[in-house]
């Protein structure tokens, strides 16, 4: 078997099933050693030994869970004191389909606490090491619901419109030193996801579901393309181009001494 020259190591979050463990997969078979963090530990011992045999890279375990303040700290601080760590993959995260005022109040602070503080806080703990280094990688996963808050929870937009925002302001303070970021912004994927939201996926049009190998594959393609922003379902990179057009083009006028002259207030 040839495995590709050693790239240094990646620490996917989430990597137990779904998109997580496809990523592994294919980190390890691009030449990443892998650190595999998750909850389930069976899950994650039996994902390490599969990529081991199928691509020779190296990949441990490292159980936790990111909502708990303790497992959180220990992966920051394997991510501080690793310098054989080139890449973060920020895929741990829940989502919810339920209005506000019929969702738990403490399971959407549990998801703002994984999908918003964890993830930066481990952003936070890898950046140093990648700026010594002048070399890193940091994916953030996104979804479509970060454009579209009128589909699925609130809470759940908005955490993932909140990692659309820092990616792309990460990449405006880190993209001439060696670090590239990137956000993905997948549409419904066939992953476990939809079971924890009490959504089973069979529910969904399957017109509208895509594998999560496919997503993977082709969010690792816009990656190599130099994609800050992937959205693989999307047919045209135009319509994208001119979403982010018109939102920069509000800049000059969203912040002026006087009020706009439609709300009639005298200076």
């Amino acid at each position: 078997m040839t495995t590709p020259s050693n790239r240094g190591t990646a620490l996917i979050t989430g990597a137990s099933t779904g998109i997580g463990s496809v990523y592994a997969h294919r980190l390890a078979q691009r030449g990443y050693d892998v650190i595999l963090v998750a909850r389930d530990q069976q899950r994650l011992t039996s994902l390490a030994h599969d990529i081991t045999a199928k691509t020779g890279r190296k990949a441990e375990i490292l159980p936790a869970d990111l909502t708990v303040k303790g497992d959180l700290k220990r992966v920051e601080e394997r991510l501080r004191s690793d310098s054989s760590v080139t890449a973060l993959v920020n895929n741990a995260g829940f989502g919810g389909v339920a209005k506000l005022i019929d969702s738990d109040i403490d399971d959407m602070d549990n998801m703002i606490q994984l999908n918003v503080t964890a993830l930066t806080r481990l952003t936070s703990a890898a950046l140093p090491g990648f700026l010594t280094r002048s070399k890193g990688l940091i994916i953030n996963i996104a979804s479509i619901v970060a454009l579209s808050p009128e589909m699925l929870n609130g809470v759940y937009s908005g955490t993932k419109a909140f990692v659309v925002n820092l990616t792309q302001s990460l990449h405006n303070e880190v993209k001439d030193k060696g670090i590239q970021v990137q956000a993905v912004l997948p549409g419904a994927t066939s992953t476990e996801f939809w079971d924890r939201a009490k959504l089973p996926v069979h529910n969904l049009a399957a017109e509208i579901v895509m594998t999560a190998e496919e997503m993977v594959d082709a969010s690792l393609a816009g990656l190599d393309q130099g994609e800050l922003i992937t959205i693989p379902a999307l047919p045209d990179i135009a319509d994208w181009e001119k979403f982010e057009a018109a939102r920069k083009a509000l800049g000059p006028n969203l912040s002026r001494k006087q009020s706009a002259a439609r709300y009639g207030v005298s200076a």
